[in-house]
């Protein structure tokens, strides 16, 4: 019997994951409002999170599994709300409206809801306490998924890079300057590792492995920004640096892939090396 999936907010990491279980034998369904973008491999349906109608290509019948993965339209706390909790309830209002309580929910979130800036290590474990509005948002969403009606996972997705995500690439090319000390720790993954992650998570499922109710995407090596940048630097044969005096960004932490990792994933890019490497060879 196929295995059917709906991908609420089915835009670039969505659709990645979307060919990846369509290669693997699913029927995927892609909900977004421009549907034209969609791989040919994933069924459109057109609809607006922020609207309360619901979409009239909705999938019919049983539906396996539920993916929210959408996107903020803007930056602001208007913005997060509308997408994350109000869309995400949309969605699940609309299962209920055709009677369907798919086998399992996983909700994309952010490391963002974490507020540890001192570099600390930080796992699914750890408090989830950010006074950010974007984090304080993504929890209370992650809260809403949770509390559903349906057995639900929290995927916490670390800064997503890779083709036609290449701010960080701009700014070396600038001449970026970054603090040294303190170090500032950030955490990354490959979109196309995101994907996998994902796929992995709802493979297992579809398996009957037990899944956690929340995972971390991150890949092997947290690193400081200033060691990123220095790298970056050399592959891109910089040798000027900004005028503007060195900046930092606030908040410094290093996530822990450990959880998702005993489960038997593991990344294809497994530091910013391998990944940025990829994307400079056009690969």
């Amino acid at each position: 019997m196929t295995t059917t999936v709906l991908l609420a907010g089915c835009g670039d990491l969505g659709s990645r994951l979307g060919l990846r279980l369509a290669a693997a034998g699913w029927d995927v369904h892609g909900l977004r409002r421009s549907v034209e973008q969609l791989p040919v491999a994933i069924l459109p349906v057109a609809g607006d999170l922020e609207v309360d109608t619901c979409p009239t290509a909705w999938p019919t019948g049983e539906l396996d599994y539920l993916v929210y993965c959408a996107a903020a339209n803007s930056s602001d706390e208007a913005g997060y709300r509308a997408a994350y909790v109000e869309g995400l309830r949309r969605v699940l209002g609309w299962l209920a409206q055709h009677g369907q309580r798919p086998k399992r929910l996983l909700f994309v979130s952010s490391s963002s809801v974490y507020g540890q800036q001192n570099g600390e290590w930080v796992d699914e474990a750890s408090p989830a306490e950010a006074q950010g509005y974007s984090g304080r948002v993504m929890r209370e969403a992650e809260q809403l998924a949770l509390s559903s009606a349906i057995p639900a996972t929290v995927v916490r997705l670390t800064g997503l890079y890779g083709p036609g995500r290449q701010w960080l690439l701009n700014q070396v090319r600038e001449g970026y300057r970054v603090a040294v000390e303190p170090p500032l720790y950030g955490n990354r993954i490959h979109i196309d590792d995101a994907a996998g992650l994902l796929a992995f998570l709802l493979q297992a499922d579809a398996r009957g492995v037990a899944l956690d109710d929340c995972y971390i995407g991150v890949d092997d090596q947290p690193a400081p920004l200033h060691e990123v940048v220095a790298w970056l630097r050399e592959q891109l044969g910089v040798s000027h640096w900004a005028e503007q005096a060195t900046v930092r960004r606030a908040g410094s932490k290093r996530c822990s892939n450990a959880r998702a990792r005993t489960l038997g994933w593991a990344p294809q890019y497994p530091s910013y090396r391998e990944g940025y490497a990829a994307i400079l060879r056009g690969s």
